[in-house]
């Protein structure tokens, strides 16, 4: 809800550089199913992860034998990228009936996968193959800054003369909404948007949305603008983690050579139709996403109303990666709306 207004570096060093599409949606709002179309360029009835658990194809062995092995890491891979993926991937990664931690993804050469959902304190991490716990401590533990310092460390040591792909998968601003420690006190004259729909009855909506209480409880309204505040808390270390990778890229000379992509993977509703909150709503508010990218030959403060979807992505790095993005994928390159191509290659 909102969720770019806190990212004043990342609006200034992605936006102000490069485009923003006005009209980015996601196929599925809800981590496993949205992720997995990221990854494939697929929708939800064709890789058929349909939900966060393993019985519906969360990191499970169909999803492990199938779709998994034609990710865009894979293609990317094949074209002699170095690639390197810290943090979320899915829900059950990591799980034993997924593999444990012993499973690494086709197409990663440098894997840092978070086991299980969004966590920022005691969670464990495989590192490449190995199991990595983490506790409580800010300093060594916080997870987005865990993400932050190994793509850091990552970039410091790649080899420049070779293509590379790096994804940063944070958990923010995903539950359980733990701040860093020096940002716990941002944002308290912040409260939830109260736009046309906040507390009011969905009375012509399908019946879920019926279902909710109107108006919501003092404990609810209480509970909602708690909860934005906290989720805006959590992406001011993730405007960090841009601002240090931008940087780090500019320090070897690479920026200039490097397409960057900042999206999400769902909405979130805070109060509108009375509900609290959550996602999963086939509403603007949950489905509605941020996409930002900047690179050679994309314009800058430029944006793009043309509608877009996350299934778009893979396509789109593909395209990138001076390949054909395969037939048997639902998405679309974005790279036309973006550069003129035969300017690129």
């Amino acid at each position: 809800m909102d969720s770019m207004q806190p990212m004043e570096k990342t609006l200034k060093l992605i936006g102000d550089n490069g485009v923003t599409f006005s009209n980015m949606f996601t196929s599925s709002p809800l981590c496993c199913p949205s992720r997995s179309s990221i990854f494939t360029g697929k929708y939800v009835h064709n890789h058929k992860s349909v939900n966060n658990s393993i019985s519906g194809n969360c990191s499970s062995k169909y999803w492990q034998d199938g779709p998994e092995k034609k990710t865009f890491a894979t293609y990317l891979k094949s074209q002699g990228y170095v690639t390197f993926m810290a943090g979320k991937y899915l829900n059950q990664y990591g799980t034993p009936d997924a593999g444990g931690v012993e499973h690494i993804p086709p197409g990663w050469d440098w894997w840092i996968g978070l086991v299980k959902n969004s966590v920022y304190y005691n969670y464990t991490l495989s590192v490449n193959g190995t199991a990595e716990s983490h506790h409580d401590d800010y300093q060594k533990d916080y997870l987005t800054d865990v993400i932050k310092n190994r793509s850091l460390e990552f970039l410091e040591n790649v080899d420049s003369s070779k293509p590379f792909f790096l994804m940063a998968s944070t958990p923010a601003c995903h539950s359980p909404f733990d701040s860093a420690p020096q940002y716990e006190e941002e944002f308290k004259d912040k409260n939830a948007p109260r736009g046309p729909s906040f507390n009011k009855h969905g009375s012509d909506k399908h019946w879920l949305i019926r279902r909710a209480k109107t108006p919501m409880s003092n404990v609810s309204l209480q509970y909602v603008d708690s909860t934005f505040k906290k989720r805006w808390r959590t992406l001011l270390s993730v405007d960090d983690m841009v601002e240090s990778i931008v940087n780090s890229l500019t320090e070897k000379k690479l920026l200039d050579n490097t397409f960057i992509i900042y999206t999400s993977d769902n909405g979130f509703h805070l109060g509108q139709f009375s509900l609290p909150n959550d996602k999963r709503q086939l509403y603007e508010f949950d489905v509605r996403i941020p996409l930002l990218i900047r690179g050679p030959g994309v314009p800058k403060k430029k944006v793009i109303a043309d509608p877009v979807i996350n299934i778009d992505i893979m396509p789109t790095i593909v395209n990138l990666a001076g390949l054909t993005p395969p037939s048997d994928v639902d998405g679309a390159s974005l790279l036309p709306l973006l550069v003129n191509f035969w300017e690129l290659y």
